[in-house]
């Protein structure tokens, strides 16, 4: 063997390494125990969260806000949005959709012990969302699902896309359903946000305050046109900034 050779083996031997455990770590994830257990222990510990962050008194009042309005689709930004299960009224009705690859579905287990239905979409892409298969079916489910009478929990922004820009999808089904959008944030006192992801995602953390901020529904037209459709895109951004930075602001000011 030449000494390049024999350098390259071991680099190789690493690699092939790195890929057995990977396989097998996703085979593990794929598993029904591991799913079941991860699920229960995760729902554990955000619901503990969610109980020892007090609401400090500046969240929006939903009820008196969105009289009239319900049922309604509820706007999110990635990584933003752990704890909103636990935030909805009990005596209203919500589903939340939940991408359909194996790293969600712990995530849609969570969201199910937390008392939500769960949609699964397409793997989360715009066009996928919009024009996939996959993608029609989720969102006519979830109109199907308002048509019900129950009230929609949606990440606005594409997952690996532009992070807090709202998508084509929670508008085109604000207007094939005539419901409106909701944009929301949660934040709380205490909090560690991952620096390094794409969409900074936000850890919630115990035995602190927190606010649920609320922006005025959004109503798109049955016969929106592109350019409506690029003007509530961009006020659905605009309106979950906002509430994003009021929740932060609210929590930091007075926690």
């Amino acid at each position: 063997m030449t000494k390049p050779d024999a350098e390259a083996a071991p680099r190789l031997n690493q690699l092939s390494e790195k890929m057995i455990r990977r396989r097998l770590g996703k085979k593990l994830l794929q598993s029904d125990w591991v799913q079941r257990a991860g699920s229960a222990v995760i729902h554990w510990a955000l619901a503990a969260i969610w109980r020892t962050n007090r609401d400090n008194g500046t969240s929006t009042d939903g009820e008196a806000l969105l009289e009239g309005h319900w049922p309604a689709i509820f706007a999110l930004w990635h990584g933003q949005h752990l704890l909103i299960p636990y935030a909805g009224p009990r005596d209203r009705k919500f589903t939340s959709l939940v991408s359909r690859s194996t790293d969600a579905e712990i995530n849609a287990r969570v969201i199910e012990r937390a008392g939500y239905e769960v949609i699964r979409g397409s793997g989360g892409r715009e066009a996928r969302m919009v024009a996939g298969k996959g993608g029609v079916r989720a969102l006519f489910a979830m109109r199907d699902a308002l048509r019900r009478g129950v009230s929609v929990v949606m990440i606005a922004d594409i997952s690996k896309g532009e992070a807090r820009m709202a998508g084509e999808g929670i508008v085109a089904l604000a207007r094939i359903s005539g419901r409106p959008i909701v944009p929301m944030a949660l934040a709380t006192s205490r909090r560690h946000v991952l620096e390094k992801t794409w969409d900074k995602t936000t850890i919630n953390l115990p035995f602190g305050a927190r606010s649920v901020r609320l922006a005025p529904p959004i109503y798109v037209s049955a016969k929106a046109g592109k350019e409506e459709m690029a003007e509530k895109r961009a006020l659905v951004t605009a309106e979950l900034n906002r509430v994003t930075e009021e929740a932060n602001r609210a929590v930091e000011a007075r926690a």
